[in-house]
């Protein structure tokens, strides 16, 4: 699958709890700093109508949607980047991630411990990007050295990557994250390879109280303004009622939904912000044996796409068929696309658009 989320914050805001609700993998959730240790790992399937519309159309004898993985990770504390708490497991964690979904504690109790002793969810956020930071200006200074040394010996190359290396110094040390700075795609190349964690994308999620979901929240205001300083995305959930729908049969949540006046549950919500987040989008392949969804990045061309399917499908690639899902939501079905000329034979410079139904030719 390749593509993962990595959901942190300080301890006891809820992380575990969401995973749980999430994934179902019972992930142990406490009332005391440190429950997670290793990481929890749970797969879950990416909600999309469309797959159902499909469904009925096509009548298929299997239905398969594409996932995406979540990473629950150990909590972080003040001092983690010198190693306080769990803090070299936590940030190595986060370092193998593609995106972070920071989950920030928007309700009070006075029976779920906070870890600082109050609810200021500024703080919070503040303490584990300073903290990612931290790690980073460590880890940037380090390769500094060996860089400057290379550039010496006249290397061009070397040379543009130090004074790059120098630029992300000067932007952490002033307490910005890498991934709020403009890098060319050479940088970016670099970056990739740097694995820094304050370059990850991330997306805020705020976990509020039973009865304040739908309510206006100070702390959620709080971190809305933070989000909005570098066009970040916030989703607003209630660990609570999310773990209570999750324990529903399926065929009971909808019902469950709609009698709270919602669409889809929270956690959807926060799940395509995810593949959002990470610059996925979603092709089809249909027929009567199977209907599937296939995840891959904005940009991806048609012979890689069919590399998903099979590596043969990419080698062999002769050309793609492709019509689009809303075609034959108006057309009613793929004969009717055909004959309305809507369907293609696209090459190998085609760029794969999200909600394409495709099917590949290929030589094996």
């Amino acid at each position: 699958m390749g593509f993962n989320c990595g959901i942190v914050g300080l301890p006891n805001v809820g992380k575990s709890t969401i995973f749980n609700a999430l994934t179902s993998a019972g992930a142990q959730a406490s009332n005391y700093p440190f429950t997670t240790i290793d990481p929890n790992v749970g797969v879950v399937d990416m909600p999309d109508e469309r797959l159902d519309m499909l469904a009925g159309i096509y009548q298929p004898k299997k239905l398969t949607p594409t996932t995406m993985e979540f990473v629950d990770i150990a909590g972080l504390v003040k001092g983690a980047a010198q190693g306080e708490g769990l803090g070299n497991k936590f940030l190595a964690n986060i370092r193998e991630v593609d995106a972070i979904a920071h989950v920030v504690r928007c309700f009070d109790d006075p029976n779920v411990v906070h870890v600082a002793g109050r609810v200021d969810p500024k703080t919070d956020i503040e303490v584990i990007e300073a903290e990612l930071m931290l790690a980073d200006l460590d880890s940037i200074e380090k390769r500094l050295v060996k860089a400057e040394k290379l550039a010496k010996t006249g290397d061009k190359k070397a040379a543009d990557e130090v004074a790059f290396m120098k630029r992300l110094k000067e932007m952490l040390a002033k307490g910005e994250p890498v991934r709020r700075g403009a890098h060319s795609e050479e940088e970016q190349a670099w970056l990739r390879g740097y694995a820094l964690l304050s370059s990850k994308p991330v997306l805020f999620v705020a976990n509020v109280a039973e009865d304040m979901v739908d309510k206006p929240n100070s702390y959620v205001d709080a971190v809305r303004a933070i989000a909005d300083a570098e066009g970040a995305r916030v989703v607003v959930i209630s660990g609570q009622v999310e773990g209570e729908i999750a324990q529903l049969p399926k065929e009971e949540r909808k019902e469950y939904l709609a009698g709270m006046g919602l669409k889809e549950s929270g956690l959807d919500r926060m799940i395509r912000a995810g593949y959002d987040l990470l610059g996925l989008i979603t092709y089809f392949t249909a027929g009567e044996k199977e209907v599937r969804a296939w995840t891959i990045s904005k940009g991806t061309k048609a012979p890689q796409a069919a590399g998903k399917i099979h590596t043969d499908f990419e080698k062999g690639f002769i050309r793609a068929e492709v019509f689009h899902y809303n075609d034959l939501i108006k057309y009613k079905n793929e004969q009717a696309v055909k004959a309305a000329g809507l369907l293609r034979s696209e090459g190998k410079e085609y760029v794969v658009k999200d909600g394409d139904i495709m099917l590949f030719r290929f030589n094996v």
